[in-house]
């Protein structure tokens, strides 16, 4: 967004309809792992990772959605367990506070202090997308305020 470099290109997850027969899982056991995850800290997509790595009871989990229908995130929502920001406005608000507080330290860095408009850029960015569903409709962005969101 920022910058002129291209993006990296990446294999594509195979087109499947149904989950693999040697993933034989039953879907309210990944359910009640993905909630287990998420209440442990995990974020949605740390848990996917978990499942496709680790599995349920051994048995690796390659598509939550092909087993179960719905996304994580969806699960989540069902079983009161969503995460309070979306997880990438919190990596990028992560991000901004941890700049924020190197320029306090450092207030001759102007590359990072480029580095700090850029990203509070895409904090704004985010915040407009997100705004009324998952960000209230009041929410400014300041850096003591996203310390306290954070926290």
């Amino acid at each position: 967004m920022h910058t002129r470099r291209r993006g990296t290109s990446g294999s594509d997850r195979p087109v499947a309809d149904e989950p693999p027969e040697w993933s034989d899982v039953d879907a309210d056991a990944i359910e009640e792992r993905v909630v287990e995850l998420a209440e442990e800290g995990y974020a949605p997509s740390e848990i996917g990772l978990r499942l496709r790595d680790g599995g349920v009871d051994g048995t690796p989990v390659p598509n939550v959605k092909l087993a179960t229908g719905k996304k994580i995130t969806e699960i989540l929502e069902d079983n009161d367990a969503k995460p309070d920001l979306p997880e990438d406005l919190r990596a990028v608000l992560v991000r901004a506070v941890r700049l924020a507080d190197h320029m306090d330290d450092n207030p001759q860095d102007h590359r990072n202090k480029r580095a700090l408009q850029n990203v509070e850029s895409k904090v704004r960015r985010l915040v407009n997308y997100y705004r009324g569903d998952e960000v209230p409709e009041d929410f400014r962005y300041t850096a003591d305020y996203a310390r306290e969101l954070l926290e």
